[in-house]
């Protein structure tokens, strides 16, 4: 006779269970916290950063379904995959990545919630400067952006140009690049039109350095403790938005530029041949189209992320392959910009 499963009770071993138990649970029941975690110390690392600057605002943080700052609350919620390893490689392998996931990463993106959480501490937004510069914060947040990867009249942080999505993200995206320890922003955006949004957050936050915020409060919109819904729900949601389930424009080229046979299934995968070759791959292909190596590795992180779903390797030789890649690369590059294929969803 087989036995049952054990229940899962108070504080359950997520280290040992299947994929299929954890997509069944509940995020309530997996019974996590930041305390003791990588997290912690990241949050600290980001409040020193913000003591070093001269202001007296330290976000409060808790664990939730995903990244973001609730409206009117100064304060950051971090997706609860963060807290915990076994959590994290179910997030990789339903959703391709784990957004904030290296250290570098997370702190991007603490830096891009501290914006909006300090935006809204100190009411930032109704500053006609801030309107002036930013654009409108009341304006309708798109489902989908379609970024200009040349402009620069925005600041480069995060990923897929997200300063362009709307006029708060802008707002985050400037802070966070202001705020960055050993930030040189104003030799890097010299030449830009974003410079004039970095000087207006430099001068804002030395005008309340060391004041109290105006707004203060400890609120926690959907913590993770509360949120009844199953993981195999929550991804079903995700998948569906971001179109993780749709083929990719790059599969073809990547099967024929990479393996799936049975033969080479111990060579290393194409994932990692291209994260190798990436800084090679990116000032190569730079060089050949004159467009941003910041665009170009754009199109990079796509194919390894498709890569990595499509359990692709390498089956030629290792300086055919990386010549193809290169092409390839630079073919999708110009695809990228010039075939509106990178409508992003928020």
């Amino acid at each position: 006779m087989a036995k049952p499963e054990p229940k899962l009770s108070t504080m359950p071993n997520l280290s040992k269970l299947s994929d299929k138990r954890l997509l069944d649970m509940r995020m309530c029941d997996l019974k996590l916290t930041i305390r003791d975690t990588p997290l912690q110390k990241r949050i600290e690392q980001l409040n020193q950063e913000l003591a070093s600057r001269g202001l007296n605002f330290r976000p409060h943080c808790w664990l939730s379904d995903d990244w973001y700052s609730p409206d009117g609350i100064p304060g950051i919620a971090i997706p609860f995959y963060l807290a915990h390893p076994r959590l994290a490689r179910l997030e990789r392998k339903q959703l391709l990545e784990v957004e904030g996931g290296t250290q570098q990463w997370c702190m991007k993106i603490l830096r891009h919630e501290a914006g909006h959480a300090i935006d809204t501490a100190f009411r930032i937004r109704r500053k006609a400067r801030y309107r002036e510069l930013f654009g409108s914060p009341s304006e309708t947040y798109p489902d989908y952006y379609q970024p200009t990867p040349s402009s620069r009249d925005y600041v480069l942080n995060l990923d897929m140009w997200y300063a362009q999505a709307h006029p708060l993200e802008d707002f985050a995206e400037t802070f966070a690049v202001w705020l960055r320890p050993g930030s040189r922003w104003r030799t890097q955006y010299r030449d830009w039109p974003a410079i004039e949004k970095l000087e207006f957050v430099d001068e804002f936050m030395k005008s309340i350095q060391g004041k109290r915020p105006l707004v203060y409060n400890r609120k926690t919109i959907d913590p993770v403790s509360r949120l009844r819904k199953t993981l195999r729900t929550h991804y079903q949601r995700k998948r569906e938005h971001y179109g993780v389930d749709y083929p990719s424009i790059y599969d073809a080229d990547l099967r024929k530029l990479f393996s799936s046979d049975e033969e080479h299934r111990r060579n290393v995968t194409a994932a990692a041949f291209l994260s190798r070759i990436r800084n090679e791959l990116r000032t190569i292909v730079a060089h050949w189209t004159g467009e941003y190596t910041y665009t170009i590795d754009q199109v990079i992180q796509e194919m390894i992320e498709r890569c990595r779903e499509l359990n692709l390797r390498l089956g030629g030789a290792i300086e055919q392959v990386k010549r193809d890649a290169m092409i390839l690369v630079a073919v999708r590059t110009t695809n990228f910009l010039h075939e509106g294929r990178h409508r992003v969803a928020m």
